[in-house]
């Protein structure tokens, strides 16, 4: 293994912004970062199931449970609070999202509806139980599969309105984004990054952490649609 190669693997949500930023890192240090993006579930399935990565980037309570477990190293370093988004195919008319009713509406209203299987889904799939709909539009609902983006079913016109983190929909083809989750119904998502304890570049893996989580971060987290944690 080429020693200024670090390994890592992430969830699809924070796929860009850390691309972006290994690029940075590799100009700064010489040290190349190579790190896979795919579902958040499958991402976490792998580091469990004994892959070795010198990172792990992952929603913060799945970097916990993988701590415990002893997959990744004790420590966690949080990067990012990413917001939940609406979205509608480009061109399509933007449904009133301004509180808590008007999104509940828009779903009645929308033909077909598509959450992800990642942080945001969960809380999608919580809200629309809480506001007794699961089995109004239990048919018209559409799970994009680990990986794909929801995006990408509403750029088709396969779904009619799409909620996913914002990272996942911005710099998405075909689509508009409409607006973030009003604040009653909200939901920020933070993404972390750990240690694998299977990886073979702690140290190089160790100074990279502590890089992505300083300012000099700040704006590209930010140019990606979310927070510096």
């Amino acid at each position: 293994m080429d020693s200024r190669i670090i390994t890592g693997i992430s969830s699809m949500a924070t796929r860009q912004v850390l691309a972006e930023l290994a690029a940075d890192y590799e100009r700064l240090s010489g040290v190349k970062a190579d790190i896979e993006s795919v579902g958040g579930v499958d991402a976490a399935r792998r580091v469990a199931t004994g892959e070795a990565f010198d990172l792990v980037f992952l929603a913060a309570d799945a970097i916990d449970k993988l701590i415990a477990a002893g997959h990744v190293a004790a420590g966690r370093v949080d990067l990012v609070h990413s917001p939940v988004a609406v979205a509608v195919k480009a061109g399509s008319p933007a449904p009133d999202i301004g509180s808590e009713e008007a999104v509940r509406q828009a779903v009645l209203a929308a033909r077909s509806v598509s959450y992800s299987t990642g942080p945001s889904g969960t809380h999608l799939a919580k809200l629309f139980e809480r506001w007794g709909l699961l089995a109004q539009i239990q048919g018209k609902l559409v799970q994009a599969p680990p990986g794909v983006p929801v995006g990408s079913l509403v750029a088709r016109g396969e779904v009619e309105l799409g909620f996913q983190q914002l990272s996942e929909l911005m710099h998405l083809d075909g689509i508009a984004v409409v607006g973030l989750l009003p604040p009653a119904i909200a939901f920020i998502t933070t993404f972390s990054g750990g240690l694998g304890v299977r990886g073979q570049q702690p140290e190089a893996a160790r100074a990279l952490l502590d890089w992505l989580a300083s300012p000099a971060t700040a704006a590209a987290k930010r140019r990606h649609g979310m927070e510096p944690a």
